[in-house]
């Protein structure tokens, strides 16, 4: 290995953040050991260059502002290896599941297709039906489908 553990890791957040399990991985890839990978980590932490909860909430905020549901930013968030408590706290600092819904609703129309696409976005499916009007009668399968 050619690079220090800290140039790596530094040059991996150069254009964007990640979060701590991000950067371990890309070091373990890099063929570096793990108490050193641990060092390197705790420098960047100390520094405020990672933080798993700074990260956590500018990616919920990013993917709940490209119209994502709440099962989908978590699966995104807890696939970046960031505890199940931080995840909750980023989802809870994003505009609420509902009022999203309620947008691509109005953007796109209290059509079928639109259930369609907020189903494939990640919407809770009772949140789907409150958006389309139809909350008190479950949705036809061929609207999660289509």
């Amino acid at each position: 290995m050619s690079e220090r553990p800290l140039d790596l890791a530094a040059r991996a957040l150069r254009h964007r953040d990640r979060s701590r399990a991000q950067l371990d991985a890309r070091l373990q890839r890099a063929g570096v050991d793990e108490a050193t990978r641990h060092d390197a980590l705790e420098t960047l932490e100390r520094v405020g260059y990672v933080d798993d909860a700074r990260f956590a909430a500018a990616r919920a905020a990013a993917l709940a502002g490209r119209s994502f549901g709440d099962a989908a930013i978590r699966h995104d968030l807890e696939s970046s290896g960031l505890a199940a408590d931080v995840v909750e706290a980023a989802l809870a600092a994003v505009e609420p599941e509902p009022a999203r819904a309620e947008a691509v609703v109005a953007r796109r129309g209290r059509r079928a297709k639109t259930g369609a696409y907020l189903a494939r976005k990640g919407f809770d499916e009772a949140v789907i039906a409150d958006a389309l009007g139809v909350a008190d009668a479950p949705l036809p399968q061929e609207t999660l489908t289509q």
